[in-house]
């Protein structure tokens, strides 16, 4: 992990009073990862979003985290051919 990672991860837990060591960062980029390049881009930080509500009522990280990378894994082509029904996209250099 890079020190700039380390370090903007070790600041905005303690901007929220948590300890760093359990962020679990490669899982998140994993997972971000696949979302990204199999689902559909901006679904990377929703899902991580989720992947957090998750974690806060309970769940373990890595395994929520493999669950939903294996769900994106096997989501779909990661082609981006229009915007999904309802998905509202901003315009280029927007």
């Amino acid at each position: 992990m890079s020190d700039t990672m380390t370090s903007w991860v070790a600041s905005a837990a303690a901007e929220l009073g948590l300890d760093p060591g359990e962020v679990p960062v490669p899982v998140v980029l994993d997972l971000a990862r696949d979302v990204a390049h199999n689902v559909l881009r901006p679904g990377a930080p929703v899902t991580a979003y989720l992947l957090g509500l998750a974690v806060g009522r309970g769940a373990d990280p890595v395994e929520a985290g493999a669950r939903l990378a294996a769900l994106a894994r096997a989501y779909g082509g990661g082609e981006e051919v229009g915007p999904a029904p309802g998905e509202v996209r901003p315009a280029p250099g927007g």
